[in-house]
């Protein structure tokens, strides 16, 4: 869909720990999307902060992101990403991401600089 965005965890998890740039995060969340495997990152986050999972759910669901499922199509992207990623150190959810973003040419928000070293055919756009 024209005019998606494509949120990392990190976008998310700005917002939702009010960090620097979750401005410029919340100023995109109405054409935000985000995938699967980068929801349960969140999740995963804010547990380990100290929220119980239902309180870390609700947190994420009020962000009001569209969610797209992991399907096979960006199984197989992400996996293919890994040879450019290794030396940056991104993670599998960072590929995932990444996949998405491909997938739908949309620009990807991020906290991660190095994702503009990558050198792919997608807007990475850092917001802090």
């Amino acid at each position: 869909m024209p005019g998606e965005i494509v949120f990392d965890a990190s976008a998310a998890l700005t917002i939702l720990k009010r960090e620097e740039g979750a401005e410029r995060a919340k100023a995109a969340l109405d054409r935000a999307i985000i995938c699967t495997v980068n929801v349960a990152e969140v999740q995963s986050k804010l547990i380990d902060a100290g929220l119980d999972r239902q309180s870390a759910w609700a947190s994420i669901a009020i962000l009001g992101c569209r969610t797209i499922p992991f399907d096979e199509s960006l199984a197989f992207q992400a996996g293919s990403l890994v040879a450019v990623t290794r030396p940056y150190g991104l993670s599998l959810g960072d590929r995932a991401c990444l996949a998405l973003a491909l997938a739908r040419k949309a620009p990807v928000y991020t906290t991660d600089r190095a994702w503009t070293q990558l050198g792919l055919d997608l807007k990475v756009e850092v917001i802090r």
